[in-house]
């Protein structure tokens, strides 16, 4: 199945507003492979904070062609999707294999980004969830657990936080 992806011709899809799951589901429909890449993030609705799950790129979809199945035409006209992404050739432009590999490598089952690999002392990260979602950070130490201690420039002064390596993004 991995040797069929990598052969499988990548392209990128811009969606609709607010009609991913339509235009995933229209399109497996069809025989594509579709994939999104999704992070958990940390919003405010409210006065409370939430947790949410956000595509990693907003609007735009992963689309597999493989040659087989039904035309490339198809795309543009399924239900939920606004246009194949292309450039000054319009041609529908591809995306290389390689990018879509790395990027399902460091998914889950669900589709849920995992955190890279390693954090080093000393460098930049951005917070994704929690009650300090957003704010950039330097990593101080890295504990057990995945715990990882940052270092924030809060109200004038430098504030040690704890969290969860599963909650931050290189910045």
């Amino acid at each position: 199945m991995d040797d069929v992806l990598n052969r499988a011709v990548w392209r990128l899809v811009q969606l609709r507003p607010n009609c991913l799951g339509v235009a995933s589901r229209n399109l497996a429909r069809h025989g594509f492979r579709v994939f999104c890449p999704v992070e958990e993030t940390t919003r405010r609705r409210g006065g409370q904070f939430v947790s949410v799950r956000a595509p990693v790129f907003p609007g735009y979809l992963f689309v597999a062609h493989a040659g087989h199945g039904a035309p490339l035409r198809v795309v543009n006209s399924t239900y939920g999707v606004s246009r194949l992404v292309s450039f000054a050739d319009a041609a529908p432009a591809e995306v290389p294999a390689e990018i879509v590999m790395g990027l399902m490598a460091r998914c889950d089952e669900s589709g849920l980004l995992n955190p890279p690999d390693s954090l080093e002392r000393g460098e930049g990260v951005r917070i994704m969830s929690g009650p300090f979602a957003d704010f950039v950070g330097t990593v101080e130490t890295l504990g057990p657990n995945e715990r990882v201690w940052v270092l924030l420039d809060l109200l004038g002064g430098v504030t040690r936080v704890a969290m969860a390596g599963r909650s931050l993004q290189r910045a």
